[in-house]
C-alpha cells in the first residue's frame, strides 16, 4: 500500500459479545477513499446471533478494505484501514472485481443467496426439534375484563406513560407471574439428559419481527417489572432490533420465551422452542365472537367475548402434557380474573 507518508490504522473486528468469535462481512457502508468520522458507522457484520454495524475508530479516509463482504473474520481480525486525512492521497489500486454471472432458472421471477441470520434461523430451528420431543398444547382464553379495561385506561396511560396499552403486556405478565408455580415450564435439560436447572430469575425472550429475520432479545428479570414496565421493556426491545442497535449480549441468556403471533393475525400456532429452554408461549390474535356462558343462576347466555388462543411448545422430555396443562390452566385463570387499574401505574 502506498500513500503520501501518512499514518494509518488498521481497523479490526471488535468484541461483540460473550461467546461471540467470529463474524461475516455482510456490506461496507463506505468505499475505498471516502471520508469518515470518528463513531460513523463503516461497515456491517453478521454474528449467529445479530447483524450490527462497525463504528470507525477515528476520522480519516478509507485507505484499504482487508477484508471483502462474505469474508468470516476472527474477533481482532483486520477489516480495513483507514488513514489520517491530510490532503490528497495516493490509494492502492483495487483488485479487478470478479466477474459473476448471473443466475436463470427457466420458470423461476428471480434466485437469491439466502442472508446470513436467515441461515442461522435456519439451522438453529431444525437443531431445536432434533434436540428435543416438542409437543404444542393450546387453551382458549377469555380475555373480556381486559378488553374492559384496555379501554378506559388506553388514552390516560398513553397520555402518562407515552406508550400505546396493548393485550400484549397482560398476556407477558400472567405469563411470567405462572412460572413461579410451574418452575418445570421455567427450566433447562442439560445436554445428556441428566440435570435440570430451575432458573431463580425469569429472563424473558420476546421474538421480534423485523426486515432482516427474527431476533429474539431478552428482557432480564421480566418478573419484577409492571404492566407498564414490560409495556417499556417490550417496546424498547423492538426498537433495539429494528434499528439494528442490539448487541449479541442482548440476546443471550433467556430462561423463557414468548412469541406473539397473534400482532399479525394468526389465532395459534406451534412455536418452535429456543434451546436449551424447555417451553415457549404462542400468543394468538384477540377477536370478538359469540361466546355461550352460564350466568350467575346458572342460566346459558351468549354475548360477545374477546376471546384468544395461548399455544405452548414445551420439552416432552422433562414437561409432561398435564405440566404444559396445568401452566396454561393458571395464566388463562390470572388473565380472566382481569387486571386492576393500579397495575397500570
Amino acid at each position: 500500500m502506498t500513500t503520501n507518508q501518512i499514518a494509518a490504522t488498521t481497523v479490526v473486528l471488535p468484541s461483540l459479545g460473550e461467546n461471540v468469535t467470529e463474524a461475516t462481512v455482510t456490506r461496507w457502508l463506505k468505499s475505498r477513499g471516502d471520508r469518515i468520522e470518528e463513531g460513523e458507522p463503516l461497515l456491517e457484520v453478521s454474528t449467529d446471533k445479530v447483524d450490527t454495524e462497525i463504528p470507525s475508530p477515528m476520522a480519516g479516509i478509507l485507505v484499504d478494505i482487508l477484508a471483502s463482504e462474505d469474508t468470516i473474520v476472527d474477533v481482532g481480525g483486520p477489516l480495513g484501514v483507514i488513514g489520517e486525512d491530510a490532503g490528497k492521497q495516493t490509494l492502492p489500486e483495487p483488485e479487478p472485481a470478479p466477474i459473476v454471472e448471473p443466475v436463470t432458472v427457466s420458470g423461476v421471477d428471480r434466485v437469491e443467496k439466502l442472508p446470513r441470520i436467515r441461515r442461522t434461523i435456519a439451522r438453529r430451528m431444525v437443531e431445536s426439534l432434533q434436540t428435543s420431543a416438542q409437543l404444542t398444547t393450546v387453551v382458549e382464553v377469555d380475555v373480556t375484563a381486559i378488553a374492559r379495561l384496555r379501554a378506559q385506561e388506553k388514552e390516560d396511560f398513553h397520555r402518562r406513560a407515552g406508550m400505546k396499552l396493548s393485550f400484549l403486556p397482560f398476556f407477558v405478565a400472567a405469563a411470567v407471574e405462572a412460572l413461579a408455580e410451574h418452575p418445570v415450564i421455567n427450566s433447562s435439560l442439560d445436554a445428556d439428559c441428566t440435570e435440570v436447572t430451575y432458573h431463580g430469575a425469569v429472563h424473558l425472550g420476546m421474538a421480534v419481527d423485523s426486515d432482516k429475520g427474527l431476533m429474539v432479545p431478552v428482557i432480564r428479570d421480566a418478573s419484577a417489572l409492571s404492566i407498564s414496565g414490560l409495556t417499556r421493556a417490550i417496546a424498547d426491545a423492538a426498537d433495539s432490533v429494528r434499528s439494528g442497535s442490539i448487541k449479541p449480549d442482548d440476546l443471550s441468556g433467556g430462561t423463557f420465551t414468548i412469541t406473539n403471533t397473534g400482532s399479525r393475525g394468526a389465532l395459534f400456532d406451534t412455536p418452535i422452542i429456543n434451546q436449551p429452554q424447555s417451553a415457549i408461549l404462542g400468543l394468538g390474535t384477540v377477536v370478538e365472537r359469540l361466546v355461550p356462558t352460564r350466568g350467575a343462576r346458572g342460566s346459558l347466555e351468549i354475548g360477545v367475548r374477546s376471546m384468544a388462543y395461548l399455544s405452548l411448545s414445551y420439552d416432552h422430555r422433562i414437561v409432561d402434557g398435564a405440566d404444559a396443562a396445568r401452566y396454561l390452566t393458571t395464566v388463562r385463570q390470572r388473565l380472566e380474573a382481569g387486571f386492576d387499574p393500579a397495575a397500570l401505574q
